[in-house]
């Protein structure tokens, strides 16, 4: 199978479900000469605690370990992620801060590996990573496969995306109507709700009421938080 190929991008987004996309970027991985593929996604809220969907193949034992020493907390490739879009090629140097992760995660056959993020204007982020037992990933190669490596990380976000953020997040799927947009963007910017009701020229009560109708729509406890979900979605 060739993913990258144009006329595949719709079989791609029109898959059934997260496991039956995620088996088909796992194969055009394999395509490409890795043996392993990892994705994760991390939504934008709660802010204290993101939730998480990850996917890969690696082996089992692997896996657990890695949960159970709790990696994701000082894996160098999820720090980049969550700073950086740029691709990431494993190396000493990148894992020196974690030299245990590194040599267990080698001890696990991943020695070779190429990781990529991405983040969307809703604010979700994720990581795609593409890695192999041997054969050191050349500049050669990466002239050749690196427009289908930085295809599929995109493809595969965007598939995922539409397939686990509104699980995820319901808030995604919230609707708030213009002056409830409104109200909240002044209240973000930290305007009491007489000083709003005074630009809007509308009664405070009424700015009261259309914060009430937000707080509800977003979960949210109080204006405050209800005005930070609502510019971490990009509603704002």
């Amino acid at each position: 199978m060739k993913a990258w190929q144009e006329e595949d991008i719709h079989s791609l987004l029109t898959i059934g479900t997260e496991g039956e996309l995620f088996a088909r970027l796992t194969s055009a991985v394999r395509d490409l000469g890795f043996d392993f593929c990892a994705y994760g996604m991390r939504m934008p809220l709660p802010l204290s605690n993101p939730r998480i969907v990850m996917f890969n193949n690696y082996p089992g034992a692997w896996q657990e370990r890695y949960q159970e020493r709790g990696y994701v907390q000082v894996d160098p490739t999820v720090h980049h992620g969550l700073r950086s879009s740029a691709p990431l090629i494993w190396s000493d140097s990148v894992f020196s801060t974690s030299r245990e992760l590194w040599e267990e995660a080698r001890s696990f056959g991943l020695r070779v590996g190429w990781a990529m993020a991405y983040r969307d204007p809703s604010g979700v982020r994720s990581l795609m990573t593409f890695a192999r037992t041997t054969g050191d990933i050349t500049p050669t190669e990466l002239k050749s496969n690196l427009s289908k490596m930085y295809w599929l990380a995109q493809i595969g976000h965007q598939g995922m995306s539409d397939r686990v953020s509104a699980r995820l997040m319901p808030e995604f799927e919230v609707r708030l109507s213009e002056r409830e947009t409104e109200v909240l963007r002044w209240t973000a910017d930290g305007k009491t709700s007489n000083e709003v009701a005074d630009i809007l020229n509308i009664s405070e009560r009424t700015v009261n009421f259309h914060i009430s109708n937000a707080m509800g729509k977003l979960g949210a406890s109080n204006k405050t938080a209800a005005a930070i979900r609502a510019a971490v979605l990009g509603f704002l």
